[in-house]
Protein backbone atom coordinates (compact mmCIF):
# COMPACT_ATOMS: atom_id res chain seq x y z
CA UNK A 1 0.00 0.00 0.00
CA UNK A 2 1.23 3.49 -0.84
CA UNK A 3 1.68 5.58 2.28
CA UNK A 4 -0.21 8.86 2.74
CA UNK A 5 1.69 11.83 4.17
CA UNK A 6 -0.54 14.83 4.81
CA UNK A 7 0.94 18.29 4.25
CA UNK A 8 -0.48 20.61 6.91
CA UNK A 9 0.79 23.92 5.48
CA UNK A 10 -2.73 25.09 4.62
CA UNK A 11 -3.87 24.65 8.21
CA UNK A 12 -1.08 26.99 9.26
CA UNK A 13 -2.08 29.42 6.48
CA UNK A 14 -5.58 29.63 7.92
CA UNK A 15 -4.22 30.19 11.43
CA UNK A 16 -1.87 32.93 10.25
CA UNK A 17 -4.67 34.75 8.44
CA UNK A 18 -6.35 35.54 11.76
CA UNK A 19 -3.56 35.47 14.30
CA UNK A 20 -3.64 33.44 17.47
CA UNK A 21 -3.46 29.68 17.23
CA UNK A 22 -6.77 28.59 15.70
CA UNK A 23 -6.66 26.19 13.98
CA UNK A 24 -3.68 24.65 15.72
CA UNK A 25 -1.38 22.80 13.26
CA UNK A 26 0.02 20.66 16.08
CA UNK A 27 -3.40 19.42 17.13
CA UNK A 28 -4.34 18.93 13.48
CA UNK A 29 -1.28 16.72 12.94
CA UNK A 30 -2.21 14.58 15.94
CA UNK A 31 -5.74 14.12 14.67
CA UNK A 32 -4.64 13.36 11.11
CA UNK A 33 -2.40 10.61 12.47
CA UNK A 34 -5.26 9.27 14.57
CA UNK A 35 -7.37 9.03 11.39
CA UNK A 36 -4.80 6.69 9.89
CA UNK A 37 -2.37 8.85 7.89
CA UNK A 38 1.12 7.38 7.83
CA UNK A 39 3.01 10.66 7.76
CA UNK A 40 2.98 14.41 8.30
CA UNK A 41 4.65 16.76 5.83
CA UNK A 42 5.57 20.42 6.31
CA UNK A 43 7.21 22.87 3.93
CA UNK A 44 8.53 25.83 5.92
CA UNK A 45 9.52 28.83 3.81
CA UNK A 46 11.91 31.63 4.78
CA UNK A 47 9.07 34.14 5.23
CA UNK A 48 7.12 31.65 7.41
CA UNK A 49 3.91 32.54 5.60
CA UNK A 50 2.34 29.24 6.62
CA UNK A 51 4.31 26.69 8.65
CA UNK A 52 6.73 28.45 11.00
CA UNK A 53 10.08 27.13 12.12
CA UNK A 54 8.70 27.02 15.68
CA UNK A 55 5.87 24.76 14.44
CA UNK A 56 8.44 22.32 13.09
CA UNK A 57 10.21 22.25 16.44
CA UNK A 58 6.92 21.40 18.16
CA UNK A 59 5.82 18.86 15.56
CA UNK A 60 9.05 16.89 15.84
CA UNK A 61 8.13 16.19 19.46
CA UNK A 62 4.61 14.89 18.78
CA UNK A 63 4.54 13.26 15.33
CA UNK A 64 4.54 9.49 15.83
CA UNK A 65 4.41 8.48 12.16
CA UNK A 66 6.89 9.56 9.50
CA UNK A 67 7.84 13.22 9.62
CA UNK A 68 8.82 14.79 6.28
CA UNK A 69 10.31 18.28 6.05
CA UNK A 70 10.38 19.84 2.56
CA UNK A 71 12.31 22.87 1.39
CA UNK A 72 15.24 24.50 -0.32
CA UNK A 73 18.43 23.48 1.55
CA UNK A 74 19.59 26.94 2.54
CA UNK A 75 21.53 27.30 5.78
CA UNK A 76 18.52 28.03 8.03
CA UNK A 77 16.58 25.14 6.55
CA UNK A 78 19.46 22.73 7.01
CA UNK A 79 19.87 23.81 10.63
CA UNK A 80 16.14 23.24 11.17
CA UNK A 81 16.32 19.72 9.74
CA UNK A 82 19.43 18.78 11.73
CA UNK A 83 17.79 20.10 14.90
CA UNK A 84 14.60 18.08 14.44
CA UNK A 85 15.88 14.87 12.83
CA UNK A 86 12.83 14.01 10.69
CA UNK A 87 12.32 10.66 9.02
CA UNK A 88 12.79 12.28 5.62
CA UNK A 89 13.92 15.56 4.10
CA UNK A 90 12.62 16.42 0.64
CA UNK A 91 14.75 18.88 -1.29
CA UNK A 92 12.69 21.38 -3.33
CA UNK A 93 14.32 24.12 -5.43
CA UNK A 94 11.76 26.83 -4.71
CA UNK A 95 12.81 30.45 -4.52
CA UNK A 96 11.53 32.92 -1.95
CA UNK A 97 9.33 34.60 -4.59
CA UNK A 98 7.15 31.64 -5.67
CA UNK A 99 3.66 31.11 -4.27
CA UNK A 100 4.05 27.33 -4.38
CA UNK A 101 6.59 24.86 -5.74
CA UNK A 102 6.59 25.03 -9.53
CA UNK A 103 9.54 22.95 -10.76
CA UNK A 104 11.76 20.06 -9.87
CA UNK A 105 15.54 20.06 -9.53
CA UNK A 106 17.81 19.93 -12.52
CA UNK A 107 19.74 16.99 -11.11
CA UNK A 108 22.34 17.18 -13.86
CA UNK A 109 23.18 20.88 -13.56
CA UNK A 110 23.08 20.86 -9.75
CA UNK A 111 24.42 17.35 -9.24
CA UNK A 112 27.55 18.32 -7.31
CA UNK A 113 25.64 20.65 -4.99
CA UNK A 114 22.92 18.08 -4.32
CA UNK A 115 25.49 15.38 -3.68
CA UNK A 116 27.11 17.47 -0.92
CA UNK A 117 23.79 18.41 0.67
CA UNK A 118 22.51 14.84 0.61
CA UNK A 119 25.72 13.50 2.11
CA UNK A 120 25.26 15.90 5.04
CA UNK A 121 21.71 14.72 5.71
CA UNK A 122 22.52 11.04 5.28
CA UNK A 123 25.42 11.35 7.72
CA UNK A 124 22.76 12.16 10.33
CA UNK A 125 20.63 9.16 9.35
CA UNK A 126 17.95 11.23 7.60
CA UNK A 127 16.35 9.71 4.50
CA UNK A 128 16.58 12.02 1.50
CA UNK A 129 14.26 12.65 -1.43
CA UNK A 130 14.66 15.02 -4.41
CA UNK A 131 11.68 16.78 -6.00
CA UNK A 132 11.97 16.16 -9.75
CA UNK A 133 10.03 16.65 -12.97
CA UNK A 134 8.96 13.46 -14.81
CA UNK A 135 12.05 13.39 -17.02
CA UNK A 136 14.21 10.27 -17.40
CA UNK A 137 17.41 12.34 -17.44
CA UNK A 138 16.45 13.90 -14.11
CA UNK A 139 15.90 10.43 -12.64
CA UNK A 140 19.34 9.32 -13.80
CA UNK A 141 20.85 12.52 -12.40
CA UNK A 142 19.11 11.94 -9.08
CA UNK A 143 20.65 8.49 -8.79
CA UNK A 144 24.12 10.04 -9.12
CA UNK A 145 23.50 12.38 -6.17
CA UNK A 146 23.19 9.54 -3.68
CA UNK A 147 19.58 10.31 -2.76
CA UNK A 148 17.38 7.57 -1.32
CA UNK A 149 14.22 8.60 -3.15
CA UNK A 150 12.77 10.95 -5.72
CA UNK A 151 9.45 12.80 -5.44
CA UNK A 152 7.72 13.13 -8.80
CA UNK A 153 6.25 16.60 -9.35
CA UNK A 154 2.68 15.78 -10.39
CA UNK A 155 1.18 19.10 -11.48
CA UNK A 156 1.42 18.12 -15.18
CA UNK A 157 -0.41 14.87 -14.46
CA UNK A 158 -3.18 16.65 -12.53
CA UNK A 159 -3.63 19.19 -15.33
CA UNK A 160 -3.82 16.49 -17.99
CA UNK A 161 -6.24 14.44 -15.92
CA UNK A 162 -8.57 17.44 -15.54
CA UNK A 163 -8.47 17.94 -19.32
CA UNK A 164 -9.48 14.32 -19.97
CA UNK A 165 -6.01 13.29 -21.15
CA UNK A 166 -5.23 11.04 -18.22
CA UNK A 167 -3.56 8.22 -20.18
CA UNK A 168 -1.19 10.61 -21.93
CA UNK A 169 -0.59 12.59 -18.74
CA UNK A 170 0.40 9.61 -16.61
CA UNK A 171 2.70 7.98 -19.19
CA UNK A 172 5.89 9.93 -18.29
CA UNK A 173 5.34 9.14 -14.62
CA UNK A 174 5.03 5.43 -15.32
CA UNK A 175 8.30 5.48 -17.27
CA UNK A 176 10.12 7.49 -14.59
CA UNK A 177 8.89 5.22 -11.81
CA UNK A 178 10.04 2.13 -13.68
CA UNK A 179 13.49 3.63 -14.25
CA UNK A 180 13.81 4.87 -10.67
CA UNK A 181 12.95 1.42 -9.35
CA UNK A 182 15.53 -0.18 -11.66
CA UNK A 183 18.13 2.25 -10.30
CA UNK A 184 17.25 1.40 -6.71
CA UNK A 185 15.48 4.66 -5.88
CA UNK A 186 12.32 4.88 -3.81
CA UNK A 187 9.42 6.72 -5.44
CA UNK A 188 7.30 9.44 -3.85
CA UNK A 189 4.90 11.83 -5.57
CA UNK A 190 3.09 15.06 -4.85
CA UNK A 191 1.50 18.32 -6.02
CA UNK A 192 -2.15 18.74 -7.04
CA UNK A 193 -3.04 15.13 -6.33
CA UNK A 194 -6.66 14.87 -5.19
CA UNK A 195 -9.50 12.45 -4.48
CA UNK A 196 -10.45 12.73 -8.15
CA UNK A 197 -7.11 11.78 -9.67
CA UNK A 198 -5.20 9.79 -7.04
CA UNK A 199 -6.55 6.33 -7.82
CA UNK A 200 -5.67 6.42 -11.52
CA UNK A 201 -2.19 7.68 -10.66
CA UNK A 202 -1.67 4.93 -8.10
CA UNK A 203 -2.89 2.27 -10.55
CA UNK A 204 -0.51 3.41 -13.29
CA UNK A 205 2.65 4.39 -11.43
CA UNK A 206 4.43 1.28 -10.14
CA UNK A 207 6.43 1.02 -6.93
CA UNK A 208 4.85 4.17 -5.46
CA UNK A 209 6.02 4.36 -1.85
CA UNK A 210 4.43 7.60 -0.68
CA UNK A 211 2.25 10.50 -1.76
CA UNK A 212 2.32 13.89 -0.05
CA UNK A 213 -1.00 15.72 -0.30
CA UNK A 214 -1.93 19.03 1.27
CA UNK A 215 -3.87 21.71 -0.61
CA UNK A 216 -6.48 19.44 -2.19
CA UNK A 217 -6.92 17.34 0.93
CA UNK A 218 -7.52 20.33 3.18
CA UNK A 219 -9.87 21.89 0.61
CA UNK A 220 -11.83 18.64 0.32
CA UNK A 221 -12.02 18.44 4.11
CA UNK A 222 -13.98 21.72 4.16
CA UNK A 223 -16.82 19.87 2.43
CA UNK A 224 -16.44 16.34 3.71
CA UNK A 225 -14.61 16.57 7.02
CA UNK A 226 -10.97 15.86 7.75
CA UNK A 227 -11.41 12.32 9.05
CA UNK A 228 -13.59 11.29 6.11
CA UNK A 229 -11.14 12.67 3.56
CA UNK A 230 -8.05 11.07 5.12
CA UNK A 231 -9.81 7.70 5.20
CA UNK A 232 -10.96 8.06 1.59
CA UNK A 233 -7.38 8.64 0.46
CA UNK A 234 -6.20 5.62 2.43
CA UNK A 235 -8.84 3.46 0.75
CA UNK A 236 -7.93 4.70 -2.73
CA UNK A 237 -4.23 4.08 -2.09
CA UNK A 238 -4.66 0.42 -1.12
Amino acid sequence: MTRLSVNINKIATLRNARGGNVPDPIEAAKRIESFGAEGITVHPRPDERHIRYADVDQLSKVVTTEFNIEGNPMDNFMDLVFRNQPTQVTLVPDSTEVLTSNAGWDTVKHQSYLKDVIANFKSKGIRTSIFVDPDLKMIEGAKATGTDRIELYTEAYATGFAQNHKEKAVKPYTACAELAHQLGLGINAGHDLSLDNIQFFKENVPHLAEVSIGHALIAEALYLGLETVVKRYLELLK
